[in-house]
């Protein structure tokens, strides 16, 4: 609860520098008249939506466990990145409607000094947010503070495009640049919106995370115990900062429940020192059987059936399938 309610205390910060930010931008733009200015102004619009929305998804997520959602609140994070990205790649259309039809009826642009100086100190102080978003994002396990963050950052490398390009029309007078860059800037930030609409719907439909799964594999395999003979049928879901995990570990067969759950609680504790106190884990404790001797480091076992020959070590690949694991040795 602490780190959704730090979630979203940051998520207030980032909606209320969306809206000064949006504001200095709007003025940017009709100082100037610039559709390149209008084009970090458009995304701004988004990026104040787009926070409120993240700080109402935050805010449900962090209501606790009840009877009609069992595993919490956290998947609304999903579908606020996902309004979000759609916003993203709209605001992106919008951009380059508005660019072709500058460049169809040509429009004078003035101060653009001023317009300069402004959008660079927004540019700035949008890069700063983001980046402490994301960092925390990333830090709370987080999907929805890390989006807003990383949409903060690619309206930060817009406005260095339309800087740079705004320099370029100041000193050469092309007026016609300036649609020229909000075209270029229009299709990133579509891009930008299409990634973020990919990542929700791959966190709503739970889809693997692979990074996050070889990370963790990794991590119980160098801290590997000699009663930990396998580890299968492991897999991950994401709900907002919460981590769901669930797999099957083989353990001697004549270990007490007692000794088993200290084994599962040594995972448990591994996993939660690593990625911290948001994780369920649910192990389910498989008997060991003769075909597993030949791969169990476990020394002095009375009940050894068949020599130890050579431990399988656990990847991604053979610790997610739903099965014991067995040493296949092939006659010459």
């Amino acid at each position: 609860m602490l780190l959704n309610k730090e979630n979203y205390n940051f998520q207030k910060i980032v909606a209320i520098t969306g809206v000064v930010l949006f504001t200095v931008k709007l003025i940017a733009w009709y100082l100037t008249n610039s559709v390149a200015i209008l084009t970090d102004a458009l995304e701004g619009i988004v990026n104040v939506i787009s926070a409120f929305i993240g700080l109402y998804s935050l805010y449900l997520s962090a209501q606790p466990k009840d009877e009609n959602h069992p595993y919490g609140h956290g998947k609304v994070e999903f579908i606020s990145a996902a309004l979000e990205g759609v916003m993203i790649a709209f605001a992106g259309v919008w951009i380059i409607f508005e660019a072709i039809n500058h460049i169809v009826n040509p429009q004078g642009i003035k101060q653009l000094d001023l317009g300069i100086a402004l959008i660079a100190v927004a540019g700035g102080v949008n890069f700063l947010i983001g980046y402490l978003a994301v960092k925390k994002g990333k830090k709370n396990n987080s999907i929805a503070l890390t989006s807003s963050g990383k949409h903060l950052i690619s309206d930060t490398y817009t406005t260095i495009g339309v800087v740079t390009g705004l320099i370029i029309i100041k000193i050469t007078n092309l007026l016609w640049l300036d649609s020229v860059v909000a075209m270029i800037f229009g299709g990133i930030i579509i891009f930008t919106g299409v990634k973020i609409i990919r990542k929700s719907v791959a966190g709503i439909m739970d889809e693997a995370d692979t990074e996050l799964l070889k990370e963790m594999i990794a991590t119980i395999e160098e801290n590997r115990n000699e009663n930990w003979i396998d580890l299968h049928n492991l897999r991950i879901i994401k709900y907002g900062n919460w981590l769901h995990i669930d797999c099957h570990l083989t353990l001697p067969w004549y270990l007490t429940v007692k000794e088993a759950h200290e084994e599962i609680s040594k995972i448990e504790n591994l996993v939660q020192k690593k990625y911290g106190k948001n994780i369920e884990l649910f192990v389910h404790s498989d008997d060991c059987l003769p075909k597993s001797c030949n791969i169990c480091i476990k020394s002095n076992c009375k009940e050894r059936k068949h020599p130890y020959i050579s431990s399988i070590k656990w990847t991604v690949e053979n610790v997610s399938k739903d099965s014991k694991h067995a040493l296949v040795v092939f006659e010459k």
